[in-house]
């Protein structure tokens, strides 16, 4: 069992490592919500009429 846990580690390792090297953009750090830019736009779009 613990092969299993050790072959999937080191396979999300290099796979990680193929697309960081392939010039692929890796986030580890979760969905980004940029509220400011959602509240902004319409606020100037009502703004220009």
């Amino acid at each position: 069992m613990w092969k299993i846990a050790v072959a999937f580690v080191a396979f999300a390792a290099l796979a990680l490592f193929i697309l960081q090297k392939s010039g692929g953009d890796v986030d580890l750090g979760g969905e980004k919500h940029d509220v400011g830019a959602g509240a902004a736009a319409p606020a100037a779009s009502a703004a220009s009429h």
